[in-house]
């Protein structure tokens, strides 16, 4: 069920109004959570059993790592199994069929024959978003930032939350769980700036993302059939549209939650306007950042143990950050260049590039940003080095190379004007604090402007594949 699908919107209008009739807290959790489920289901619900298993393990390894007190032995006994459990299941579906062929093909390479078998596992939608969020419950506990959910209702829904359930952003249960002590009361809801943001990411996804996925796919269809200009548009094209995908999504998912009374975390701020990788993964998926600062770089030593150990440290949380995001090697190479980048920015040698002037800076991080996502969007890794010696070398089209539609400059301008202008001048924030009537006034007009723009077939968010 995708936001922009009316079928979501039908499903949200009725979740909406019953959330909001139900005056008993408890039973207006246990209709989220229900509906939380019935929204997975949709997808495939034989896989509700694996979010089940997380939330009871985690529930029941929360509470004896409380109740162990002091007892250390106990304490990392039931951590150990609240990470075996929630982590087994992750690199059971994600990740058994890429390390199997990979050992494979290696000892095949070397003449020694093997057949690791091949699962071929549907891989659950969003299990890397929930895995890390039942984790940091869990893990929050162990180091006493946390005590346990006041009831498994609390818990169950935490995990489960339909609006960040299968893309993020990925909420920590210290920041969430709180939120359900009390029912929400809908004065304190900013409906305006909610329902503006809502159709802000609407738009983002169905009217730009959408709308460069053709000419994006075919190209990486065929890399080999493509010239230098069409293979360079292609990589704006991309870094376009998955900007306007999963901050479109997270826009649409922030603002279901504060509709129905709970704050989620921000997940994007203006990425493509930082003047340092590093700065750059401090304003993209700014959740998924923060998971890994706090529950590995932190833990690896961050940097307390010198410049070297710094720069180990921050190659191998993006090694792992790579890994997160699909389990081939065109990930994990994509990882490792941005590590690369990021522990370079932290060295002498590096240090330039931290001190270039605005646009100069701009320029470098989005070039870095762009050809990693050449790597990152192809299906195997020759054909990202085909596209990438494409765009070095400057080859011609092919006859078959697919044409550069008329429209992609104007949406490619249209997108990067949305980025700039939302983020410099607020403009949701203005909007939103209009009067009533030039507020719906205003409204009306930009969904009749946007409706002409909405593809009929929704391509799938790109961020559901991790």
């Amino acid at each position: 069920m995708l936001f922009v699908e009316f079928r979501f919107l039908a499903f949200f209008g009725l979740v909406l109004a019953a959330c909001w009739a139900l005056r008993h807290n408890g039973a207006r959790k246990t209709f989220l959570l229900l509906a939380s489920y019935a929204f997975y289901a949709a997808w495939d619900w034989r896989f509700l059993g694996l979010i089940l298993l997380s939330t009871v393990v985690d529930g029941l390894a929360g509470r004896r790592i409380h109740e162990a007190d002091e007892d250390d032995t106990r304490r990392r006994a039931w951590l150990g199994l609240s990470l075996a459990v929630n982590l087994g299941i992750l690199v059971t579906y994600k990740y058994f069929d890429f390390f199997a062929g990979s050992l494979n093909a290696l000892l095949d390479w070397l003449g020694l024959g093997s057949s690791l078998p091949i699962l071929d596992l549907v891989l659950p939608v969003g299990i890397s978003f929930y895995t890390f969020q039942t984790l940091s419950y869990s893990i929050d506990i162990y180091r006493r930032k946390l005590t346990p959910a006041r009831s498994p209702l609390d818990l169950a829904l935490f995990v489960a939350f339909f609006p960040q359930l299968v893309a993020g952003p990925i909420v920590l249960a210290k920041e969430f769980l709180p939120q359900l002590a009390e029912r929400p009361r809908w004065a304190s809801v900013d409906a305006r700036a909610a329902i503006v943001l809502f159709f802000v990411g609407f738009v983002k996804k169905s009217c730009f993302s959408d709308a460069l996925s053709p000419y994006v796919d075919a190209v990486h269809l065929a890399p080999d059939a493509v010239g230098a200009a069409g293979a360079w548009l292609s990589a704006v094209a991309f870094a376009a549209q998955i900007y306007c995908d999963f901050s479109g999504y997270t826009d649409m998912a922030i603002a279901c939650a504060a509709l129905l009374g709970y704050a989620l975390p921000t997940n994007f701020m203006a990425p493509y306007l930082t003047r340092t990788m590093g700065a750059f993964w401090t304003h993209w998926h700014i959740t998924l950042g923060r998971w890994f600062r706090e529950y590995l770089y932190f833990p690896l030593g961050g940097n307390r143990r010198g410049p070297a150990r710094n720069a180990a440290n921050l190659f191998i949380v993006f090694l792992v950050s790579g890994l997160w995001h699909g389990a081939a090697w065109t990930f994990v190479l994509w990882g490792a260049l941005h590590g690369l980048f990021v522990a370079a920015e932290r060295t002498r040698l590096g240090a330039g590039l931290t001190r270039l002037p605005l646009l100069p800076a701009i320029l470098y991080v989005n070039l870095v940003w762009m050809i990693s996502m050449v790597i990152f969007r192809s299906p195997t890794l020759d054909g990202a080095l085909t596209l990438l010696g494409t765009m070095v070398s400057g080859g011609s089209a092919a006859p078959e190379a697919p044409p550069i539609p008329p429209w992609l400059g104007p949406v490619l301008a249209g997108a990067f004007a949305l980025h700039v202008v939302w983020q410099r001048v607020d403009l949701s924030r203005r909007w939103a604090s209009l009067p009533g009537p030039l507020f719906g006034l205003i409204m009306g007009a930009a969904v009749a402007a946007a409706l002409p723009w909405v593809t009929a077939d929704p391509a799938p968010y790109i961020y559901f594949a991790f």
